[in-house]
């Protein structure tokens, strides 16, 4: 047959395949989401998250140890408080736990990227992810407990901020308030394009954060909706994010191409417990190669137009990066 064109052409070696690859990983893209909790002397697995664990501050430096040997120099800090009240006031408390966990990190690896996930589910009594009026999230009175939170972290060492909570306005609200203070070079990455998920499932035992009643539909974006989740990315940018997130990851891979087509900001992903909790899942029963998986898992967010994805499988991936079995 007289074939003039014959794409296979580039697929006849490993060196060959590597040269002309469209898609390339680096471990400086990747942030580790990390679980810390008041007490001493702790580490308590999850078991929801196979291999992931709840660190107290004393205790958090073995894992970001391991993090750093592997090459991943970032981390997202989420907070479990001992103490919750209907104001979350742990939230925002220069003592509670993340403030705390900022400090010692920012002391014991100073070189480490240090990012807050931004929200009130985990410190209210309620669950929900900001202040009730009766059985509705007050919008516009959460705006200024979010205020709050994000200057004691970045007080407290955070170099990024991270809004998860989905109420309307609250990167204008949190970029007013890093200026008004001075830390005009602090970056927000807003969880832009956040779908009400069954994905989570997994996060919530992890954060102790289900809500006590009710969901969070009225906030949380709706999951068959794509062009609000787009106005959503083109609003968190009018408003100062400098980094916006779609959220989950594999199920809405169309979202952050949609995404990444729209705005001239970096986009991430998170590949949430969900997606990490089924992988680990399939692994144990042996359906599935886990590492394999992981792998080209990581590889869709990245072709469908993320340069940073958080991931459970950090460690993981950065030594695959090293290896070379992705890239």
């Amino acid at each position: 047959m007289d074939l003039t064109i014959r794409p296979r052409r580039l697929r006849g070696s490993d060196t060959l395949r590597r040269m002309v690859r469209e898609t390339r990983l680096d471990a400086s893209s990747l942030i580790y989401p990390m679980f810390v909790m008041d007490g001493e002397d702790k580490i308590e697995e999850i078991s929801a998250l196979p291999g992931q664990n709840r660190y107290t501050v004393d205790r958090m430096g073995e894992e970001l140890q391991r993090l750093t040997d592997a090459g991943v120099n970032n981390v997202m800090f989420f907070g479990i408080p001992s103490h919750k009240d209907e104001v979350g006031s742990q939230a925002y408390d220069p003592e509670g736990i993340i403030q705390r966990a900022l400090r010692q990190a920012r002391k014991d690896f100073p070189e480490m990227y240090l990012i807050t996930d931004v929200c009130m589910c985990e410190y209210t009594s309620h669950g929900h992810c900001g202040i009730l009026c009766d059985h509705y999230v007050d919008n516009d009175k959460t705006l200024e407990y979010l205020q709050k939170i994000v200057l004691s972290h970045v007080e407290a060492g955070a170099d990024m901020v991270a809004p998860s909570d989905m109420m309307d306005g609250r990167v204008r609200a949190i970029r007013e308030a890093l200026d008004e203070a001075g830390h005009v070079t602090t970056p927000i990455m807003s969880y832009a394009v956040k779908y009400a998920s069954s994905f989570y499932g997994p996060f919530r035992e992890a954060a102790g954060s289900a809500p006590s009643f009710g969901d969070r539909k009225s906030y949380q974006m709706d999951f068959h909706n794509r062009l609000e989740g787009i106005r959503e990315a083109v609003l968190d940018v009018e408003e100062g994010a400098d980094i916006v997130m779609v959220k989950p990851a594999l199920a809405y891979l169309d979202m952050i191409r949609d995404v990444r087509e729209t705005v001239e900001v970096p986009v991430a992903a998170y590949s949430v417990s969900g997606e990490y909790a089924m992988i680990k899942a399939a692994s144990a029963n042996g359906w599935i190669d886990e590492e394999k998986i992981m792998c080209e898992s990581a590889v869709a967010v990245y072709r469908a137009g993320a340069s940073i994805l958080l991931t459970y499988y950090a460690k993981e991936l950065a030594k695959c990066i090293k290896e070379g079995k992705i890239g």
